[in-house]
């Protein structure tokens, strides 16, 4: 038996959700892909949770994107097996973010530990690596930030000098302006109180959007509740 009455509009919204449902399952994936690769660039791969927890949210991400799909053929053929099963996933999933909620705040210090050990490490090989050179050299110039505490980090580095810094260190950057540098004319900030500034800026950001995909989530958990009752309530008076 069909759905009738108040139900048709909530079967209505399910589709709606449905459609934000996808959409935030492309955001998902999109956000654990972009820090997968900022940590590729960043951070010495290893299992840590830290290298993880973009693994988790892509892995969320794709799981949202099929449960949106077992939700969309349960609402249109109105089965209520499919919807029980959409139900459940949907919670199993909250259970997922909230647990990669917590376990991004608990290990935040930990992030930032590991990319102080990576950065250094680059450092160490700045002058022996082309590559770890340009990783380095992409992050002072995004960051416009130089060395990691501060520029006089790289009085330390093999092959550098007291009055020497790699050119991205520059405001203006010009070929061979980090030799013979003035101050003036240098970032003087590290890499990781810019870094770190940046994070607390994009928090915010982030937590909203979590905010955001929460509440969508517990509106379809309630719609699809609703639906699986009236469609329960069909068979019986069938």
């Amino acid at each position: 038996m069909a759905v009738e009455g108040g139900m048709k509009c909530v079967k209505f919204l399910l589709y709606v959700l449905l459609l934000a449902f996808c959409a935030c399952a492309v955001g998902l994936i999109t956000i654990g892909v972009a820090v997968q690769l900022a940590l590729n660039q960043t951070i010495t791969q290893a299992a840590t949770p830290s290298s993880l927890l973009p693994v988790i949210i892509i892995a969320v991400g794709t799981f949202l994107f099929l449960v949106a799909f077992v939700g969309c053929c349960g609402a249109c053929k109105e089965n209520y097996c499919l919807m029980i099963t959409f139900a459940t996933f949907l919670c199993l999933i909250m259970f997922v973010e909230v647990a990669v909620a917590i376990t991004g705040y608990v290990f935040r210090d930990k992030v930032m530990s590991e990319f102080n050990k990576s950065l250094n490490k680059h450092m160490q090989d700045y002058l022996k690596d082309n590559s770890t050179a340009q990783a380095v050299d992409k992050w002072q110039k995004q960051f416009q930030c130089c060395g990691a505490t501060n520029y006089t980090d790289w009085e330390t580095i093999p092959g550098m000098s007291k009055d020497r810094v790699p050119d991205s260190c520059c405001i203006n950057v010009t070929a061979g302006c980090g030799n013979d540098f003035k101050v003036s004319t240098i970032y003087t900030q590290g890499c990781l109180e810019k870094i770190g500034v940046w994070l607390r800026k994009n928090i915010l950001l982030v937590a909203a959007a979590a905010l955001g995909i929460a509440f969508v989530e517990i509106l379809g958990i309630v719609f699809s509740c609703c639906l699986v009752k009236s469609i329960r309530s069909g068979y019986e008076v069938m």
